[in-house]
C-alpha cells in the first residue's frame, strides 16, 4: 500500500502562503490539505474559499479540503468552485450528512467523511458506497500541534477492515499529531493517506523534501 502525504497548510507560513504551496509541491507532496474552520463548529477561524482560490494555481496537486464548519452544505459549492478536489464533511455537524455527500458528488469531486476522536467509527457505514475518503481525526479539531490520541489506531484498524470488505477504493486518512515517531503505527493500522502539518513544515523550505521523504519512507 503506497503512502500518500497531504501536508496541512495550516502549519505553513501564512505570510507567504502561495510560495509555501509551491514549495511543498516541489518537495514531493501528494495532496495539499486545507483545514477550513469557522470559529463555531471548532474553536478557531482559518481560511475561506477566496484564499483557496488565490492559491489554486500554485500547485497541480489535488486540494484535499476538510470542512470543519456548521452549517456546511451552503459552502460546499463555493469551495469546489475555488478548486477543491476532495471535500470532507463531519457527521457531527447539524447538517444532513447524506445531503452533503449528495451535494459533493453532484459537483463531480471526491467525497470524504471526517470523524472526531469521540465519534464511533460505525457512523461511516451507511455512506460507504458513496465515499472516496474517510478521515480519522487523531486530535480534537481546532488547532495544530496537538498530541496524537492513541485510540485512533483502533479506529483505523476497524475502518481498514470495513473498507477492504467493501471492495471499494476508499482512502483512509489520518489527521492530527502524526510525526516521524508514530507514523509507522498509523500505517500499520491501515492509514494510506497522512495529513502532516507541523512535521512537514519543520525546518523551513529546505527541509520539506526530506521531511516528506522521511514520512513516506517509514
Amino acid at each position: 500500500m503506497s503512502v500518500k502525504i497531504s501536508p496541512s497548510i495550516l502549519a505553513s507560513d501564512f505570510s507567504s502562503l502561495g510560495e509555501e504551496v509551491v514549495n511543498i509541491t516541489k518537495a514531493g507532496a501528494d495532496y495539499i490539505h486545507v483545514d477550513v474552520m469557522d470559529g463555531h463548529f471548532v474553536p478557531n477561524l482559518t481560511i475561506g474559499p477566496d484564499i483557496v482560490k488565490s492559491i489554486r494555481d500554485k500547485s497541480s496537486l489535488p486540494f484535499d479540503v476538510h470542512l470543519m464548519i456548521d452549517p456546511v452544505q451552503p459552502y460546499i459549492e463555493k469551495f469546489v468552485e475555488a478548486g477543491a478536489d476532495i471535500v470532507s464533511v463531519h457527521p457531527e455537524a447539524n447538517d444532513d450528512t447524506q445531503a452533503c455527500i449528495d451535494k459533493i458528488k453532484s459537483l463531480n469531486v471526491k467525497a470524504g467523511l471526517a470523524i472526531n476522536p469521540d465519534t464511533e467509527w460505525e457512523v461511516v457505514k451507511p455512506f460507504m458506497d458513496q465515499l472516496d475518503l474517510i478521515l480519522v481525526m487523531s486530535v480534537h479539531p481546532g488547532f495544530g500541534g496537538q498530541k496524537f490520541i492513541p485510540t485512533a489506531l483502533d479506529k483505523l484498524e476497524k475502518l481498514r477492515k470495513e473498507i477492504d470488505q467493501s471492495g471499494r477504493e476508499i482512502d483512509l486518512e489520518i489527521d492530527g499529531g502524526v510525526n516521524f515517531e508514530n507514523i509507522q503505527s498509523v500505517i500499520d493500522a491501515g492509514a494510506n493517506m497522512i495529513v502532516a502539518g507541523t512535521t512537514t513544515f519543520k525546518g523551513g523550505p529546505d527541509e520539506y523534501a526530506n521531511n516528506i521523504e522521511k514520512l513516506r519512507g517509514h
